[in-house]
């Protein structure tokens, strides 16, 4: 079975569309959460996710839609959610909102989860160098999928997969091409693929948007 793997679009719509074009052939196609945030688009992002994707688990972002001011420390963050707080309507709002903040696919030989697979910690990191701490919650499953980080990388902890597929709408690694994965679980191989697509829309849309314009010039180096 191959799954395609999708985290932390953001708003993003040209990136998203891209990487929609971009993606091979799979059965299934699944998102890591942060459907929305940062970026201008995140209603339209938010209908493509829920109409593409069989699995979607809720990010940080899409559960703070409510409440942007908790970043007020970070215009950048705030701005997005208060773009997704004035664009989204109720029933997309609620969709969110129901989420799950972590679940199981492939029959649940994968587990899924937004930030760290812990439920004790919502919301923290998991770094690249961190992959083999994640040992202990490989015991039930052959692998777990993050996001959050919005950096791509993949490890594999005694003979198990730990994979983040990278950021559709910010990524954070250096590589300004937007990023997925394609999951065979056949063999329990990962493939991390990118996209290139119009930044120079997105920094459009942004300055006209009158939003941070970091926003936009951020990912020109993806950063």
């Amino acid at each position: 079975m191959r799954i395609g793997l999708l985290s932390d679009v953001h708003g993003n719509r040209p990136a998203l569309d891209a990487v929609l074009d971009d993606l091979p052939p799979v059965d299934e196609l699944v998102c890591v959460g942060d459907v929305v945030g940062y970026n201008p688009w995140p209603a339209e992002c938010l209908e493509l996710v829920r109409e593409t994707c069989s699995v979607v688990v809720q990010g940080n972002h899409d559960r703070t839609v409510e409440t942007p001011e908790r970043y007020a420390h970070n215009e950048m963050a705030r701005a997005g959610l208060e773009r997704a707080r004035r664009t989204l309507d109720d029933e997309q709002r609620e969709w969110l909102a129901d989420r799950p903040p972590r679940t199981t696919i492939a029959d649940g030989r994968y587990r899924l989860a937004h930030s760290h697979p812990d439920p004790d910690q919502l919301g923290t990191y998991v770094r690249p160098r961190q992959f083999p701490e994640l040992r202990p919650y490989l015991d039930d499953h052959d692998g777990v999928v993050v996001g959050h980080t919005h950096v791509q990388h993949e490890a594999t902890v005694d003979d198990r997969l730990i994979v983040n597929p990278g950021s559709v709408g910010q990524p954070r690694d250096g590589d300004p091409r937007a990023a997925y994965a394609v999951l065979d679980t056949d063999d329990d191989s990962v493939e991390l693929r990118r996209v290139q697509y119009d930044i120079d829309r997105v920094i459009s849309k942004v300055e006209a948007l009158d939003m941070p314009r970091r926003l936009g010039i951020r990912l020109l180096d993806g950063s």
